[in-house]
């Protein structure tokens, strides 16, 4: 059946399993989570698989709805030999374990996780309509969402399209309780902050982190992320886990800091997550849109900080760095507001 010939909506009564294919990133994983929470609670005979990044898998493991998590191997398909070893991995992925009749919940809606629920043969694949990259073609059910909708709206969108009550103000995000790092000193109070980014022209500058960290000399701070980069010397008070962590113990970290200050990224979603003391940074993109979904959360933007609801259209449309002053004003805030 095409896309175009398919119902408004599946019972998910009529399956026995269905598939959660979203493998990454780090902050979409985090947004689907309170959607697939609510179809396993809508329909608890439902044996839930989810299908992920590697890397990514600490995130969903644990979930006390999913039933199985399989691990994406997305890293060893790269390379001349990369699209060789990505067809004996569909093979075997053909023949996984399965309770028919299965349906594939496709949250990415990339070419990639088109490619993934495709290959696995199920009898029902249900996406998005802002699927990139002509992954709709692959669909049996394409659900309408707004495209400049919030991710964790889209996806309670896919929820309620499937018949699944899922109301936004009851959202959950049930993520692992994480682990120390090691010789971690849990003891003393501290706040966390993430100043690097994968996104261009995100990361804190130098001197922005330097006056930052600087600023807030007088609390312990905690600098983490992944970078080439180095954290600066501030004094002894400043613990430099850049490129230490692994994803459980950034986890574990964002739940006992006093406060997190992160710029937009995936470990600011999982902050805001588990975590009502965080600050978001965002430069040119649009809180409204990707700005943390947790509506204690706080977000400097444009040079001012407020909630994510609370920005124009014209503020949310600016593109505009942290500079030294604007650190002043984030340490003023995180000492006045958010660990006050």
């Amino acid at each position: 059946m095409s896309a175009a010939d398919a119902p408004a909506a599946v019972d998910l009564r009529d399956f026995k399993s269905a598939l959660i294919v979203k493998p990454s990133s780090l902050g979409d994983i985090v947004h689907a989570l309170p959607a697939v929470r609510f179809i396993k609670q809508a329909h608890p005979h439902l044996k839930l698989r989810w299908i992920v990044n590697s890397e990514w898998a600490p995130l969903v493991e644990g979930c006390p709805f999913v039933d199985e998590v399989i691990a994406f191997p997305r890293k060893s398909f790269r390379g001349i030999t990369g699209g060789f070893r990505w067809l004996g991995w569909a093979a075997r992925w053909n023949r996984a374990r399965r309770e028919p009749p299965e349906i594939v919940l496709d949250f990415q809606g990339l070419l990639r996780s088109a490619l993934i629920a495709y290959a696995r043969g199920a009898d029902w694949i249900t996406g998005m309509s802002d699927a990139r990259e002509g992954a709709s073609r692959f669909f049996d059910q394409v659900v309408a969402v707004d495209a400049q909708a919030h991710a964790v709206e889209r996806s309670l969108a896919l929820a309620r399209a499937c018949g699944v009550s899922a109301p936004a103000v009851e959202v959950v995000f049930d993520l692992p309780e994480g682990s120390a790092p090691d010789a971690f000193d849990a003891a003393t109070p501290f706040v966390l902050l993430h100043p690097w980014s994968r996104g261009a022209d995100k990361s804190l500058a130098p001197e922005a982190l330097r006056t930052l960290c600087e600023c807030l000399a007088g609390v312990r701070v905690v600098v983490v992320g992944v970078s080439g980069a180095a954290a600066p010397a501030a004094g002894g008070r400043l613990v430099d886990l850049t490129n230490l962590t692994t994803l459980p113990q950034l986890v574990w970290l964002m739940r006992r800091a006093r406060a997190c200050v992160s710029v937009d990224s995936g470990p600011m979603h999982l902050a805001a997550a588990v975590n009502d003391r965080t600050l978001g940074i965002h430069t040119w993109s649009d809180p409204r849109r990707v700005g943390p979904w947790n509506s204690a959360a706080w977000v400097w933007k444009a040079g001012r900080i407020a909630h994510r609801g609370e920005f124009s259209a014209g503020e949310c449309a600016r593109d505009a760095r942290v500079t030294e002053a604007d650190a002043r004003r984030i340490a003023d805030f995180v000492l006045g507001t958010l660990t006050a």
